[in-house]
């Protein structure tokens, strides 16, 4: 089973190697038959010129590899085609450090991003990468246009704008000392059923006796203009209009307002446009409704300031307008009522660069309502890019306030970008391939809602440097059927073969194939290759780094003897299926290496003297001793004293060795057993195993076997110490409780027994003085006399005297 599942794994390991090389190596995959087409399959490839590069049996697009490959091969490097892209910055003007109240700049002469122009020259597959800064001037002028909707709901609203312009002024100059103000309005397309055509609705359109001006489209009521009165003036003489349905015409001004630049007065600043409504709005399709089937164009149709091609195009479309928006620079504001808050929302979604904000039910609130969503407008930077040519990608990466970096799709982008703040975006552009003409492209990076942008010319290297040097009808291409560059044939329409010295149509004759095959056999290139010319073309493998050889393919490079899954051994290249050994190897497989330094012991002695040096490995002629030296020697005494300490502290994380367990204790591997059964038995291993038994500190024992197993020292030890088990102190104190108790009953016993036995001697004793005592009848033995005689001892003295 473990064969199995070792052959299997190995299989895989092959298959995902080749699929991995298959994959990855594009200069192999792209088959280039000439250098210009090597260095388009990708940066990594390059072109040998060599013109003595190929072996026989191989092919003109063997010359196209990665470059490590070809100097393996050997390739001179300096004879190798790769070249490289470059960067050239053709206007680099600084970013503008101006200050509000300084000395007034044109509006050209203030410069908010960083580099304007530069060329790249791009190699397939290899980016260039630039950095490109924005910078958000101070005092940067302001263009704005405010289009209105004069439907009659908005009637109370028209009162409180006629004095928009000087209010606006006033709060503008605290953002810029340069700005603009223009008013325009819109209602509805004049065709049925957007309004009602009958002759007297056309002249007043409102109900009762309210008086309403003649519906219109759309109408540029006043140009851009820095006059704050002048704006209040023309606007306060504005009347209301009226239409049939609730949705208005308003896309058709915002297309008009876009495109007529001309007429609405815009500059190269920032472009505002503030659109105000209370109602939602037409967009394409819904022309059909007036029998108005045809496109909107895009075009400018003002006519005396009013939009005349109203009845004969189509709104524009949500798309329309967004490209509009974007190719003129211009930053929407939609001031809408509460009600269509949700639609416009959905709206902003859609167009770059655009905000959305709250109208009080009479726009009272516009001034603020305009301030909060410039602010909102120009705190954020968006990047974009014009159509890219066929083949190129761009890709951003933002550098913004507080070191926050983003890529992706967020990488186009900063936000909360305050006045001067500086953010940096990097740039990088890749080509694949050529465009097909080889044409140099120009493309352009611009922040959305500034007129500012980097222009990019785009080269592209599509040719080797050698090409220029190629030598057509060159007489080394048989005779000239072909262009010698490069080193090698790039052959005529109509000729094949590594000199053109063929024909297409004369390619795959009999005698032809007769002269690739090996000793008159049956297999053409020994199946390895085609034969082409009547010359053997080997075919290529996915790994580039094998390869077939020779003059009828019968070579290869990787079908030599492996040892340790490694070709010749990795000490060797295979030339014909035969390994050539470096220097101090040798075998079939390259894998017995005659250096004897890998065998000399501690001691300096070839494999401590107790073996033989075979291949760089001891073979130790004493069984009792092992290793790669022949200096182990696991049953030897004193082996289980040498290694106590680090089985102790590595098992059980205690000895003297503790602290130093780590650096000390690491020539072996252990393994942990659960008890003393599972511990390798002598004779269950080819390999000598000794058991070991120590004692710790605590004077527990713990047990393992010490064992070399191909080099490889194993430690097998019992996970559990074996400590003595302690006293048991209730039955120790109740057996000395007892005891004592039963050594003073004991006492008690033997007391009373000699007491006993004293008694009954005494006893006996006094019955035996009892019977032999003699009484006198008379006298009481113990009576004693009261009656006590003394004699005075001077009594006799002085009867003498007398």
């Amino acid at each position: 089973m473990d064969l199995k599942l070792l052959l299997i794994s190995t299989l895989l390991g092959v298959l995902c190697y080749s699929n991995a090389q298959k994959e990855g190596n594009e200069c192999i995959n792209a088959n280039a038959k000439y250098c210009g087409e090597c260095i388009q399959a990708g940066a990594k490839c390059g072109w040998c010129t060599d013109p003595d590069f190929l072996q026989q049996g191989e092919t003109v697009s063997t010359r196209c590899d990665e470059l490590q490959s070809l100097i393996k091969r050997g390739c001179d490097e300096a004879m190798i085609e790769n070249p490289h892209g470059e960067q050239k910055v053709l206007k680099n003007k600084a970013v503008t450090n101006r200050r509000k109240g300084a000395e007034k700049l044109k509006p050209e002469d203030i410069t908010q991003i960083q580099p304007q122009k530069l060329s790249l020259t791009l190699r397939s597959g290899e980016p260039q990468s630039f950095d490109l800064k924005f910078k958000r001037a101070e005092d940067y002028p302001i263009d704005l246009y405010y289009l209105m909707d004069l439907s009659y709901s908005m009637k109370d609203d028209l009162e409180n704008v006629k004095n928009l312009g000087t209010s606006l002024m006033l709060e503008m100059s605290k953002i810029t000392s340069d700005f603009r103000i223009g008013f325009g309005s819109f209602v509805e397309k004049t065709v049925m059923p957007y309004i009602s055509t009958t002759p007297a609705k056309l002249l007043n359109p409102c109900t009762g006796d309210q008086n309403c001006t003649s519906p219109f489209s759309y109408k540029n009521v006043l140009k851009l203009t820095s006059d704050g009165k002048k704006f209040n003036t023309l606007v306060g003489q504005q009347q209301i209009s009226g239409n049939l349905d609730s949705p208005e015409g308003g896309f058709d001004a915002i297309m008009q307002v876009a495109v007529c630049g001309g007429q609405i007065g815009w500059r190269n600043v920032t472009r505002l446009l503030v659109f105000s409504t209370d109602a939602g709005f037409h967009f394409a399709g819904d022309g059909k409704l007036g029998g108005i089937v045809l496109p909107n164009d895009g075009k400018c149709h003002l006519e005396n300031n009013v939009y005349t091609m109203s009845h004969y195009y189509d709104y524009p479309s949500i798309a329309h307008l967004v490209q509009k928006l974007s190719d003129n620079n211009i930053q929407t504001i939609f001031a809408v009522t509460e009600e269509f808050q949700p639609v416009y929302q959905e709206l902003k979604n859609l167009i770059p660069k655009s905000a959305v904000g709250t109208l009080s039910a009479n726009s009272s609130n516009v001034i603020n309502l305009i301030i909060d969503a410039y602010n909102s407008l120009s705190s954020e930077v968006i990047l974009e890019n014009s159509k890219l040519p066929e083949g190129v990608t761009i890709a951003y990466t933002s550098r913004c306030k507080n070191g926050v970096v983003s890529e992706g799709e967020n990488g186009r982008k900063c936000s909360n970008i305050s006045i001067g703040d500086e953010v940096m975006f990097t740039i990088s552009v890749t080509s694949k391939g050529c465009p097909k003409e080889g044409k140099s492209e120009v493309i352009k990076i611009k922040p959305l809602g500034f007129t500012e942008e980097v222009e990019i010319t785009l080269n592209f290297i599509c040719e080797c440097e050698c090409h220029k040097d190629g030598i057509k009808n060159s007489q080394r291409c048989h005779f000239g059927n072909g262009t010698y560059e490069c080193g090698a044939c790039k052959c005529n329409e109509g000729r094949v073969g590594r000199q053109c010295e063929c024909s297409s149509n004369d390619v795959a004759t009999e005698d032809m194939d007769r002269t690739c095959r090996k000793d008159n056999g049956t297999d053409i290139c020994s199946n390895n290759g085609e034969c082409v010319c009547g010359t053997c073309e080997c075919k290529k493998r996915d790994n580039p780094e094998e390869r077939y050889s020779g003059q009828y393919c019968e070579c290869d490079n990787f079908n030599c003897d492996r040892s340790g899954n490694k070709l010749c051994g990795g000490h060797g290249r295979c030339e014909c299926r035969v390994c050539v050994c470096d220097p101090m190897w040798t075998g079939s497989a390259c894998d017995c290496s005659l250096d004897n330094s890998t065998c000399m012991a501690s001691n300096k002695q070839i494999c401590n003297g107790r073996g033989t040096c075979e291949c760089g490995i001891c073979k130790c002629t004493n069984p009792k001793f092992q290793g790669p030296t022949c200096e182990t020697c696991p049953t030897c005494p004193g082996v289980c004293t040498q290694h106590k300490e680090c089985v102790q502290c590595r098992a059980f994380n205690t000895g003297e060795k503790k602290e130093s367990c780590a650096t000390d204790c690491t020539d072996f591997e252990l393994i942990k057993v659960k008890d003393r059964d599972k511990l390798p038995q002598p004779g269950d291993s080819s390999y000598p195993v000794m058991h070991c038994k120590e004692r710790d500190a605590n004077d527990c024992w713990f047990y393992y076997t010490y064992a070399v197993n191909n080099n490889k020292t194993e430690v097998h030890v019992v996970s559990t110490l074996d400590c003595p088990a302690g006293p048991d102190i209730i039955p120790i104190v109740a057996g000395v409780v007892a005891g004592i108790v039963l050594i003073g009953l004991a006492l008690l016993l033997i007391w009373k027994l000699l007491m006993i036995i004293h008694d009954r001697r005494e006893f006996a004793k006094f019955e035996k003085e009892k019977m032999n005592a003699k009484w006198d009848t008379q006298d009481n033995p113990i009576y004693k006399s009261p009656i006590n005689q003394f004699q005075n001892p001077n009594y006799g003295r002085k009867a003498a005297a007398l």
